[in-house]
């Protein structure tokens, strides 16, 4: 297995998370897939072509995959606020599983798929441009995910609610109509994802806003199926996420 990410930076940032690669061996891939709170656009690749693209929704639970042998995946890491103002659509239809697209989307048929640089560049100034053209984003629901985002899931509705003038009620109402799920699903997804790189290095005790040990090993085995003990021993390379954590 080849893996390798890059993490978006300046505007492009407040929509993606990161850009990621990768290629699999001569054998077929079996790995589940953890939820992190974001969505994926995936190009498959063999030979140099790309077979499929795909968009997933959101994970909410862990979800089983197989990648077949001498397979390359390039994917795009998109944080929710995309699903509004870059593909505007709502991906309550697409929770854990995921839709098909032409492979020409986005100009699939002239993007450069063996050059990782070079295709993470090329959607870069593609979705730039289109953001330029964009009409006045609801500033609310942009300080919503960066303040979701930046606190790694951390904060309660009721200050979130607070801080950007904005309903507990109607915030609710936003994610279930367009994710399909509650805000506190949403920050309970983000504080198990980041408590991932703990979990890697053998940190099987809580670091982010968990009430105790017994609350965060509930938590974790509610989003990801499994304990941290499990996690962290990854038995072979069972939850791709630790495994590509140990990669990079």
């Amino acid at each position: 297995m080849n893996y390798q990410e890059k993490h978006s930076k300046g505007f492009i940032a407040n929509f993606i998370k990161s850009f990621w690669e990768f290629e699999s061996s001569k054998e077929e891939c079996h790995y589940e897939i953890l939820p992190d709170g974001c969505f994926d656009l995936i190009f498959e690749i063999r030979n140099k072509q790309i077979l499929s693209v795909s968009l997933t929704g959101v994970w909410t639970e862990q979800i089983q995959i197989s990648i077949p042998k001498n397979t390359k995946l390039m994917g795009i890491r998109f944080k929710l606020i995309s699903a509004e103002f870059i593909f505007k659509q709502s991906l309550r239809e697409l929770k854990n599983t995921e839709t098909k697209l032409p492979t020409t989307f986005w100009g699939g048929e002239n993007l450069n798929v063996q050059d990782f640089g070079v295709f993470t560049d090329s959607i870069t100034e593609k979705l730039q441009f289109g953001l330029q053209n964009l009409k006045e984003i609801d500033h609310r629901k942009f300080e919503l995910f960066r303040i979701l985002y930046e606190r790694k899931g951390g904060i309660t509705v009721k200050e979130l609610s607070e801080s950007i003038f904005w309903s507990s009620r109607q915030i609710n109402r936003y994610f279930n109509n367009r994710f399909g799920f509650s805000l506190k699903t949403f920050c309970n997804i983000l504080k198990c994802h980041s408590s991932l790189n703990h979990i890697a290095k053998g940190k099987l005790f809580p670091e982010l806003d968990y009430y105790d040990q017994a609350h965060f090993i509930k938590q974790i085995k509610q989003i990801t199926g499994a304990t941290p003990n499990t996690l962290y021993a990854n038995k072979n390379d069972r939850f791709l996420q630790l495994t590509t954590i140990k990669a990079t």
